[in-house]
């Protein structure tokens, strides 16, 4: 906390009621760090005045671009894939890999998830979004870098099984009939199959082809696998699976608004997903939230002011001379955060 002593503070600091209790432009002395200790806020929730904090345009559009071309490269390799039934790894070590772990390493997180969103080509999209996100949350959790590449190879290869399955099904806009859908299914033990027998590749980038569809409570497929019997790294992909897949626009959904992703990620609503994995993700976009301008699923607009500690995903929304409490009106939403 004492860190902050002489800087200027860039927003308003208010107390768990909604009550200004520091004006932005502050300049924080002793005084003012112990009036924020005694109301209990958390120093993570004070914002600095700091030059170049937010992603510049340039930035914005340079990381889209990354995102893109990797994409390309993911369809080019896929194909490649498909027509020798053999995994390009020198390949995919020197080109997508690098842009995998350049597009996860961004500081603005929320530029970030933007830029990786599928918008069509959502199969090659997913891969590198997939790629990105578990890159992400591997390091705040801490991994090591040798676990992080493996991570990044295997999240962004999760999917390549599907390069059996027929286009006019993975891109069918309806529901898929029952044996389409069992045909889907079997897309994590093709891709184990490839990767397997490929040269050159960590035998964990396998199991995470196979099990990145499993649940904490056996309620997955192909195997039916409890918690304990999953890879680690597999929980991870899961994860950064099922947020990339809510949040994109897909030939059957459009995307759905943030905070109904991160909320139903938590009930469990897409599966039982690893609890600490989901928690470390959510708390690591949520402490990012402040400060950040949202729009609200009934059409205001607003900044978020404070990171409520015990429901860090429904924040306190300023909209004009007005507050709302996302943990309290329920019936209201962050749709989007700009970038």
């Amino acid at each position: 906390m004492r860190r902050n002593l002489g800087k200027q503070l860039k927003q308003d600091v208010f107390n768990h009621g909604g009550v200004v209790i520091l004006p932005a432009g502050t300049l924080l002395t002793e005084e003012h760090l112990e009036l924020i200790g005694k109301h209990g806020i958390d120093p993570s929730q004070i914002v600095i005045l700091e030059p170049h904090r937010v992603s510049s345009p340039k930035a914005s559009d340079s990381l889209a671009q990354t995102v893109r071309k990797a994409a390309e490269q993911s369809r080019m390799l896929f194909e490649q894939t498909a027509l020798t039934k053999k995994i390009p790894v020198m390949e995919l070590r020197g080109a997508i890999l690098p842009a995998v772990q350049q597009i996860a390493a961004n500081d603005d997180v929320f530029t970030l998830f933007e830029a990786v969103k599928a918008q069509d080509e959502y199969t090659y999209q997913h891969n590198i979004g997939v790629g990105a996100l578990s890159t992400l949350i591997g390091r705040w959790m801490g991994l090591d870098e040798t676990e992080l590449n493996i991570l990044s190879l295997g999240a962004t290869l999760h999917d390549v099984g599907k390069v059996n399955i027929p286009l006019e099904i993975l891109n069918k806009p309806g529901k898929l009939t029952s044996e389409e859908y069992a045909l889907v299914k079997k897309h994590t033990v093709y891709g184990y199959d490839l990767l397997k027998e490929t040269v050159g590749l960590n035998y964990r980038i396998a199991l995470i082809a196979l099990q990145h569809h499993e649940r904490e409570d056996g309620e997955g497929y192909p195997l039916g696998l409890h918690k304990n019997q999953t890879d680690p790294l597999s929980k991870i992909v899961a994860v950064a699976d099922v947020f990339h897949a809510m949040s994109s626009k897909r030939p059957y959904h459009e995307p759905m608004p943030f905070t109904d992703v991160v909320e139903r990620m938590r009930q469990g609503v897409f599966g039982q997903l690893n609890p600490e994995i989901v928690t470390v993700f959510l708390n690591g976009v949520a402490q990012r939230l402040l400060g950040r301008e949202v729009l609200l699923t009934d059409g205001r607009v607003g900044e978020v002011v404070l990171i409520h500690p015990n429901d860090k995903t429904s924040p306190l929304v300023k909209t004009g001379s007005s507050f709302v409490d996302l943990s309290k009106e329920r019936h209201v939403a962050i749709r989007s955060v700009a970038v």
